[in-house]
């Protein structure tokens, strides 16, 4: 996808301490612009997006440093050069997020891990019948946006989960096509669910959020976390699946605060 940029990122207030937003798979930094906008005016939010997703430029595969250090290289250029950030992650960009605080720790204050954990994730399935579904989708045929949702139907019956996938779905003059890179997600799928052996630890402090009706983060879990963000404290949000932030948006956002808001 040509005339992108490395990395793509939208602001949200402008007074108060920085905090950055990393969406998951197949998101986009504006899925976050609700708990951004509950943080106006004591914090300053930049909604990013993530390589291969929204309208950040597109690379040939999947690598979680790689895109810890394309967005750590981005925040110091443009977003805070004499100074640290509060990072915000969640699920694939939870795992971006917490392989960014390991590699340039000074340049993150705060850390918040949402709904994922730095182990290999076991639900990997549903993603891979999401990913195939939108593969099998004739974007040639297609004549209007709501003609996709129509054929998505069968394969995927929550309409909240289809307009979150088909968000990506863009028209041009050549007709319908991906913003998202779907060919390398679908294909580096199993990267995405690992997480890369690493050293060292980041000594701030870390909230990690998990939804109480959601796997993604075990007892087993537990230790790694811990190794690495000796500074953990894991909330449960009730009501919350793995989409903590859309599914118990006040709570996400009176969770957030209070944390980064603490001497």
């Amino acid at each position: 996808m040509p005339d992108k940029p490395t990395i793509h990122a939208v602001e949200v207030g402008a007074t108060g301490r920085t905090v950055v937003f990393l969406h998951g798979l197949f998101g986009q930094g504006k899925n976050f612009t609700q708990a951004a906008k509950s943080l106006v005016p004591e914090f300053r939010s930049m909604l990013i997006d993530l390589p291969d997703h929204g309208q950040s430029a597109w690379t040939d595969g999947i690598d979680y440093a790689d895109m810890a250090d394309r967005v750590a290289g981005f925040l110091r250029d443009e977003v805070a050069p004499d100074g640290s950030i509060d990072l915000v992650g969640h699920s694939m960009g939870g795992k971006v997020a917490m392989v960014l605080a390991l590699r340039h720790p000074d340049l993150v204050r705060r850390l918040v891990v949402v709904d994922i954990s730095p182990s290999a994730s076991e639900d990997s399935g549903e993603f891979q019948h999401l990913l195939d579904s939108l593969a099998e989708l004739d974007l040639a045929t297609l004549n209007r946006r709501g003609e996709a949702d129509e054929r998505l139907a069968d394969q995927i019956e929550d309409p909240r989960v289809r307009g979150f996938l088909l968000q990506n779905l863009r028209s041009g003059p050549d007709g319908f096509m991906w913003q998202a890179n779907l060919a390398v997600l679908r294909r580096d799928l199993a990267a995405i669910g690992d997480f890369p052996q690493l050293d060292g630890t980041f000594d701030g402090a870390v909230l990690w959020m998990a939804g109480d009706r959601s796997s993604y983060i075990t007892d087993q879990d537990e230790p790694a976390m811990r190794r690495l963000f000796p500074r953990t404290t894991l909330v449960t949000v009730k009501g919350a699946g793995h989409w903590v932030h859309s599914e118990q948006p006040e709570a996400f956002a009176s969770a957030l605060r209070v944390f980064l808001s603490a001497d």
